[in-house]
């Protein structure tokens, strides 16, 4: 017989959707949650997860489905469910409580409140006999030792309002290349040199951190740094968390091999690697790199594009009940699928020791690069390239009959202006036609349904609905969308809209003092206003807000967008080399201060065309406009620091005046 339906039934979060029909009487979360708890007196539970997680879904049918578990948290709490993709708000203020009490966080998190939503316990996944024993405990503790709950609730609350305050630095430093000589010092001890990223497990893929290394590494010539961030793109890209026949990456890899993934795949992981590997292209210009590209890309298309023209947000690890069910295979399997034409994939996709993971089924990894692939199979390069499609075409046909993993179908701003950028980038790299089409698409998606006259954004859209208020990552990461925009069309629009977002941010988020930006608006109802300073798998909002100030000062000549995002560098900036993985954004904006940062002023009727081909070379702390000037001939303006060189149209000219001057 089938469960009633709690009040989740009417929401359309496919994670909350998941607890509709839990015995547990859950709510969604709402700004009179907290009134119905104190006129029932009872504690709060806020339990945030997200649909693609795996261990939420383990808590679920452990404790959520179970009625003895139920019946405790019904009858003693009010209990929330939040969708944290759709309110990373509240994730962040009850995460950072969790982390102060325990020094660890994760997801799913269970935080327990006060009537008036202040924290007093809470932490990740429990096993069902320790939640048990928890809830009971909690209760006991509020009906019988509240002065005790009371303290501790306003001692904690405190520590969350001032746990990532940053305070205004009085004095702009001068920036110097030497705080990032010494960043990188440090950061390299953790290097792993055999099999890239950091020298620890899981491993993350983190876009911003290849980024600065791999600017870093060009700009000062560094041997090092860059053997270090090719290795880790290959690793990645040969890995068992890439998705070799169907394209798109993994959200992390449980070994320290690239091997064994987390089998969820995010948005935003993928939208900013598909950048990461276009720019890595323009410098190492390696096959394999613009191959990720080109599959990734095409797997967003197949399998993540709404009608829309927005990008659904994620897809589940399991499939039938089953982590990464649908992604591995058995041997007998591939031996029945694979004919003599394609007896080499064995080899080719350590169908051996190396890619076995357990209970009989393999994950598909590389272990050797093109080259020498291609040599032991006395192939060209261009006869693997050949070969590879056509298998993975073949495979990917046969994988399509199985049972696919969940599909997370929200669409956030967030995560679609960070795809957007990427596909920017790839377009400006490659100039795909397909990749220009889908990016102009998902750009006037965001105008149409989440960009209001006034310069609000909303967060979510789903069938039609566009809702919640958008939070600084979507302004951040949307600016800087637009203005990638303007950089591949030259079409003023979208530099009109990053202006009219930008004054919206400056308006409701930023703090007056610091010059930082809040996450939430100022009519926030939660018990504190967070800041994003640390860049982590998506670069904190803050960071992404000063460089988009920088880059749209620069376009749009406002000068006082630049001095908010030097006052920003220079609030973070003391420290900043003793967690270099936690600033790598914050150092990408650095460059552009020690750095002369060139605009590339584009005129004349072949502008756009003059400006593709300088956009394939590799060229940090540039930016290109366009002015319109009819009848005149086509030529580049190379300016800086208030100096333009002379104009031409000549790529190898251009790139040898920006060369010239950056080594002065």
């Amino acid at each position: 017989m089938e469960r009633p339906s709690n009040a989740l039934i009417h929401e359309t979060s496919p994670y909350l959707l998941q607890h509709a029909y839990n015995p547990v009487k859950w709510v969604p979360w709402t700004d009179t949650v907290f009134e119905e708890a104190k006129a029932q007196n009872k504690l709060v539970l806020i339990s945030v997860g997200y649909s693609a997680c795996h261990w939420c879904h383990v808590m679920e049918h452990e404790s959520f489905e179970n009625d003895e578990v139920a019946e405790l948290m019904n009858a003693h709490f009010i209990c929330v469910k939040v969708d944290r993709e759709e309110r990373p708000d509240v994730d962040h203020v009850y995460m950072t409580a969790v982390q102060l009490m325990t020094q660890k966080g994760g997801w799913p998190l269970n935080c327990f409140t006060l009537p008036d939503g202040r924290p007093i316990y809470g932490g990740t996944y429990f096993p069902k006999d320790q939640w048990k024993h928890i809830l009971t405990s909690i209760h006991h503790t509020f009906k019988n030792d509240l002065e005790k709950a009371l303290e501790y609730a306003g001692n904690l609350h405190e520590g969350i309002i001032q746990s990532d305050l940053i305070e205004n630095a009085q004095q702009i430093p001068l920036f110097e290349a030497e705080r990032l000589h010494e960043l990188i010092v440090r950061w390299a001890r953790n290097f792993d040199r055999m099999e890239g990223g950091d020298s620890r497990a899981p491993k993350f893929p983190l876009p911003s951190n290849y980024e600065f290394l791999l600017q870093y590494g060009v700009r000062f010539d560094h041997e090092n740094v860059l053997k270090h961030v090719a290795l880790s793109l290959d690793k990645m890209a040969l890995g068992g968390i890439y998705d070799q026949i169907g394209g798109g990456f993994s959200r992390y890899s449980v070994d320290m091999l690239w091997k064994v993934p987390h089998f969820e795949k995010m948005l935003y992981d993928n939208g900013q690697l598909i950048d990461l590997y276009s720019t890595a292209y323009a410098h190492f210009k390696k096959p394999l790199y613009k191959r990720i590209v080109y599959q990734t890309i095409a797997w967003l298309e197949r399998e993540m594009l709404d009608e829309s023209g927005a990008f659904f947000s994620a897809l589940d690890a399991d499939s039938e009940g089953e982590e990464g069910k649908f992604y591995c295979w058995m041997k007998q399997e591939l031996e029945q699928l694979l004919s003599e034409k394609f007896s080499w994939a064995f080899d080719f996709y350590s169908v051996n020791q190396r890619g076995y993971w357990e209970e009989g089924k393999y994950i598909l990894l590389r272990s050797e690069s093109d080259k020498e692939f291609a040599n032991k199979m006395n192939w060209t390069l261009e006869e693997l390239e050949t070969n590879i499609q056509q298998l993975n075409t073949h495979l990917l046909e046969q994988r399509s009959e199985k049972i696919r993993p969940g599909l997370d179908y929200k669409c956030l701003t967030s995560w679609n202006a960070l795809t957007l950028k990427g596909l920017c980038k790839a377009y400006a790299q490659f100039e795909e036609s397909e990749f220009l089409y889908l990016a102009l698409k998902n750009a006037r998606w965001i105008q149409k349904h989440q960009l209001t006259s006034s310069g609000k954004l909303w967060r979510k859209y789903h069938a039609g609905k566009s809702e919640i208020a958008g939070f600084l990552d979507d302004y951040a990461h949307t600016i800087e969308a637009f203005i990638a925009m303007y950089q591949i069309t030259f079409d003023a629009v979208w530099l009109k809209d990053a202006e009219k977002m930008c004054a919206y941010v400056l308006e409701h988020f930023q703090a007056e003092n610091s010059k930082m930006f809040f996450f939430t608006e100022k009519s926030t109802t939660l018990i504190a206003r967070k800041m994003e300073i640390n860049d982590n798998v998506i670069p904190a909002s803050n960071s992404v807000m000063a460089n988009a100030l920088y880059d749209l000062g620069k376009l749009s000549n406002q000068a006082s967008f630049i001095k908010i995002a030097e006052q920003q560098l220079a609030n973070v900036y003391d420290g900043m080399e003793n967690y270099g993985s936690g600033y790598s954004n914050w150092a990408r904006l650095a460059f552009k201060f020690i750095d002369p940062f060139y605009t590339l002023d584009f005129s004349g009727e072949a502008a756009l065309e003059l400006s593709n081909k300088v956009k394939k070379h590799y060229l940090p702390g540039t930016i290109f406009t366009y002015k319109t000037a009819e009848n005149t001939p086509t030529k580049c303006n190379v300016c800086y620091e208030g100096t333009c060189l002379m104009p031409t149209d000549d790529v190898s000219k251009i790139l040898e005046l920006i060369q010239q001057n950056s080594n002065r």
